[in-house]
């Protein structure tokens, strides 16, 4: 059994017992998360349910492990000819959650 859900504008495949990463905060750690926008779940049996976007009804439970960082990025501009140049820069927050149940 598996499922694909939109979180973040990003598309993830999950299964129960596994982990995830998302973008963002999602919640304290130890804290139960419902993540409702599922776009595909296949049952054990074989059976896809697809959604229009989502299906209706199906949710995925899942329990907040703790957040972390991503890899610095660097934004550099610069205009040739000009002495024009910026340096910026960002770090993501990314959310890692335990996957309970997927509810269809």
């Amino acid at each position: 059994m598996y499922a694909i859900i939109e979180s973040a504008g990003h598309q993830l495949k999950v299964t129960p017992g596994g982990r995830a990463t998302l973008a963002g905060t999602a919640g304290e750690p130890g804290a139960e998360v419902t993540l409702d926008r599922v776009l595909l779940v296949e049952k054990d049996g074989g059976e896809i349910l697809t959604g229009a976007p989502y299906v209706a009804g199906a949710r995925v439970v899942a329990v907040v492990d703790g957040e972390s960082r991503g890899p610095k990025i660097r934004v550099f501009k610069k205009k040739r000819r000009k002495g024009m140049r910026r340096t910026k820069g960002h770090r993501a927050v990314y959310t890692t959650v335990r996957i309970k149940d997927i509810v269809a």
